[in-house]
C-alpha cells in the first residue's frame, strides 16, 4: 500500500518537511495532487475533520479523524499531532 498527500488544495508544509525529516521521511522527494488527479477506488479513504465539506473519493473504508490543524502550533504541538496520525496510520494498516 503506497500512502500518498492528496487533497482539495494539495501543497506540503514547509513545516512537515522539517518534523518528517526528524523520524527520516524525505518529504522533499514527494508530490501532493489534487482530487481532480486521482481516480479508481482506494483501499482506505480518510479525511481530516472536514465532515460533510469534503469531497466524495471512492473508497472501501471510510475514516474521518477529528485533528485539530498543526499549521500555526508551536513544535511540540506539531510532533504531537504528527505522533497521533502516525499511529492512526499503524492502527488503520493492520486493519485494511
Amino acid at each position: 500500500m503506497t500512502l500518498t498527500t492528496r487533497g482539495s488544495y494539495p501543497g506540503i508544509n514547509p513545516k512537515a518537511v522539517r518534523f518528517m525529516a526528524e523520524l527520516g521521511y524525505d518529504l522533499c522527494t514527494h508530490a501532493s495532487k489534487s482530487l481532480d488527479q486521482v481516480g479508481g477506488e482506494f483501499d482506505a479513504v480518510v479525511t481530516m475533520d472536514c465532515g460533510d465539506n469534503c469531497p466524495w473519493v471512492p473508497a472501501k473504508r471510510r475514516e474521518d479523524w477529528n485533528l485539530p490543524d498543526p499549521k500555526h502550533m508551536d513544535d511540540a504541538g506539531y510532533r504531537a499531532v504528527r505522533d497521533d496520525i502516525g499511529t492512526r496510520v499503524r492502527r488503520l494498516l493492520e486493519n485494511v
